[in-house]
């Protein structure tokens, strides 16, 4: 699976863990979800049927039926047939991480529209406003600098 001088199984399988631990404490997703999404970032092949994905993170064929609906409905991972085959197999999609974010970003955006209408109720003090706009104005930002590195052409290293 790995190239000789790339991480052991072990190693693939622990970051994995880690992936479903952020998945699960962050975003409030269960681990199964980080898993899948964890190992479909490593695997090679990139495209894994659920034997594969169920085999390769220890969850029964069953337990990833949910989690694979989810992650196909939001467009983070795709199913494909390869010609000939019976089998489904699932990938993660080329833009999975852009998507996330965009997602999220919405999420945010839609809390945005919120605080807005709360700046709006005719508050007397300004002090009275001031974590609702410190709400608004740290979406307002995070939302413009995430903008215009979408809308750049250059790919963004560390």
């Amino acid at each position: 699976m790995q190239s000789p001088d790339g991480p052991g199984r072990e190693q693939l399988l622990d970051w994995v863990e880690r992936v479903a631990d952020f998945v699960s404490e962050e975003w409030g997703l269960a681990p199964i979800t980080g898993r899948v999404l964890g190992w479909l970032m490593v695997c090679d092949p990139p495209a894994q049927t659920a034997s594969d994905l169920a085999d390769a993170i220890g969850a029964s064929r069953a337990s990833l039926t949910t989690t694979m609906q989810l992650l196909t409905s939001i467009r983070v991972v795709h199913k494909l047939r390869r010609p000939g085959e019976r089998n489904v197999y699932y990938r993660i999609e080329d833009d999975a991480w852009p998507k996330v974010l965009r997602q999220k970003l919405a999420a945010f955006t839609a809390f945005d529209a919120l605080a807005e209408e709360g700046l709006r109720l005719g508050w007397t003090y300004e002090s009275q406003t001031a974590r609702i706009r410190s709400a608004h104005d740290a979406v307002a930002a995070v939302a413009t600098a995430l903008d215009s590195l979408w809308k750049t052409d250059e790919p963004v290293d560390n």
